[in-house]
């Protein structure tokens, strides 16, 4: 099986496509215009003192200065602040993690004012995004986190996830973190190590031993205060983290910059393995070149065919999904009802364990499979749905099929649920149910051009249309295409777009930022 990663980047959101053998399983699309700040380091300065909330408030760059309770300040702070004073000593020579003194823990009913004082220096990371007229909530217990582990400076101790259930799997994790990780660091084991070889997680200690190193490092050349010394990996490297699976064949992204965020993550993590990331620069959308678009479109509707005309109805109520099984129209088998029953249902079982990971439904689910006689389809249907539902990181429950010919599955949600509209508003008559000529389209399109060129001195630019108008356009030797470069200049390319819809057409600079030409009628 050859599993492959497609990362599209757009100026408004990123999508990442996991495709297996060429087919859809998974899929992410997070907006790129939020801001995200948790996770983020810095060194701050003290403001403030508040007393009476046993808090004070940090300068760390933001418009509001950040909030820091005294219960945040974590049991080792005084460890922290000592460190902190060793390191900023000496500007050339870092202080080794090694040889710093662990003192005692701080109190627990303790008063802000007896630890802190107006102007100190503190080194804090930011575990809450600052929302309406407040600023960030902070912490000075710092922890680096990563896909099986996560680092804890001056903690010393090795906690493993109450999700691991099997006390012979916890207590050789901690056993094999302790003879691993340096003196003066802590570690918390994450659900996701249960299994994994020491390498792994070796590997993954010391990226995160790193992330610390360079993070002090900054801590001793900061000059200016606040200064940001640790920042949260991009929401695509975030993303990949939890995707990622070194049997990976490829993984594709149509961005600079994010690529080089993605190779950097993959050389940390699998350092043999970086010449998976490769960067498209086709001139079709990334997308539509690997077949993604055309999927995304036919498998997030409420009815989803698999093979043979058989089909799927998905149905989300606010208590549970359910999934009817339907064989269409396909032509009955030779062997009669129950082996066409069977066939049916198992084609139905590999679409449906696909169909979970790629819209992420948890929860119950009903499965209404088409009913079998015999006892041994209906455990043959059933093991064949388990073993589908093993590639699933999600935890899951599988029931046999009831005497009702019902299947129950429980699945636990990953991430928020993915709602993909296939269903498209016509971009064409705008809800009035009548349009131009068609045949007059393309003359709408070259008085586009015709204004792009000779009025906004647009020279290069290039036209979205959707793949059936491109393929009129480009038809012949001398195609339309063709005329419009002799006329209008060859800076003009046509690529065809299968997210648009049939008379829908955008065009894009030499940048690749949109350049609006929709007229008065056609804006909402």
């Amino acid at each position: 099986m050859t599993s492959e990663l497609v990362v599209d980047v757009q100026p408004k959101e990123i999508s990442i496509a996991l495709m297996e053998d060429k087919k859809l399983v998974e899929f992410q699309k997070e907006e790129r215009n939020l801001s995200f700040s948790v996770g983020n380091m810095y060194v701050g300065k003290v403001r403030k003192l508040m007393p009476g909330l046993n808090a004070c408030f940090v300068d760390v760059g933001f418009e509001k200065d950040a909030f820091l309770h005294y219960l945040d300040l974590g049991p080792q702070f005084h460890s922290y602040q000592k460190y902190l004073k060793q390191v900023i000593s000496d500007r050339k020579k870092l202080y080794p993690m090694s040889k710093a003194s662990m003192l005692p823990d701080i109190e627990k009913d303790g008063t802000i004012s007896s630890v802190l004082q107006q102007g100190q220096e503190v080194i804090v990371q930011i575990v809450k995004e600052p929302i309406s007229t407040k600023g960030p909530r902070l912490t000075c217990e710092l922890s680096f986190a990563g896909r099986y582990l996560v680092l804890i400076p001056f903690n010393d101790k090795v906690s493993v996830s109450q999700k691991i259930k099997s006390s012979e799997e916890r207590a050789r994790l901690k056993q094999l973190l302790q003879s691993i990780k340096p003196k003066n660091f802590g570690v918390i084991v994450r659900t996701v190590a249960e299994g994994k070889r020491v390498a792994e997680l070796d590997a993954e200690l010391k990226v995160l031993l790193k992330h610390w190193e360079d993070t002090i490092t900054k801590v001793q050349k900061a000059t200016k205060l606040p200064s940001l010394v640790y920042e949260e990996t991009s929401r695509t490297v975030a993303m990949l983290r939890d995707l990622f699976n070194p049997s990976y064949e490829n993984i594709y992204v149509n961005d600079e910059t994010v690529y080089n965020e993605v190779k950097d993550y993959v050389a940390l993590i699998a350092p043999e393995r970086t010449g998976i990331v490769k960067r498209y620069t086709g001139q079709l959308p990334i997308f539509d070149n690997f077949g993604i678009t055309k999927q995304i479109k036919s498998s997030f509707g409420k009815t989803v065919s698999y093979k043979s005309g058989a089909y799927l109805i998905i149905e989300h109520t606010e208590a549970l999904h359910v999934v009817d099984v339907n064989s269409g129209n396909r032509s009955k088998s030779t062997n009669g009802q129950e082996a066409n029953a069977l066939d049916v249902n198992l084609g139905a079982a590999d679409e449906l364990a696909r169909q979970l990971r790629l819209r992420d439904m948890g929860g119950i689910i009903v499965v209404d499979f088409i009913d079998m006689n015999l006892a041994e389809n209906r455990q043959k249907l059933y093991e064949r749905m388990c073993q589908n539902m093993q590639k699933d990181r999600a935890k899951h429950n599988i029931l046999p099929l009831s005497k009702f010919g019902l299947m129950q599955i429980t699945r636990q949600r990953v991430r928020p649920a993915m709602d993909v509209t296939t269903d498209e508003d016509c971009p064409v008559c705008f809800g009035k149910g009548k349009i131009k000529p068609s045949i007059l389209f393309t003359d709408t399109l070259e008085s586009k051009i015709d204004y792009l060129v000779n009025k906004l001195k647009v020279k290069k630019f290039t036209l979205h249309i959707h793949p059936y108008v491109a393929a009129y356009v480009n038809q012949g030797l001398m195609s339309l295409k063709r005329k419009w470069q002799m006329k209008y200049g060859f800076g003009i390319k046509v690529i065809p777009n299968q997210n648009l819809a049939f008379l829908q057409y955008k065009f894009f600079d030499a940048h690749n930022q949109e350049l609006d030409m929709k007229e008065e009628f056609e804006i909402k």
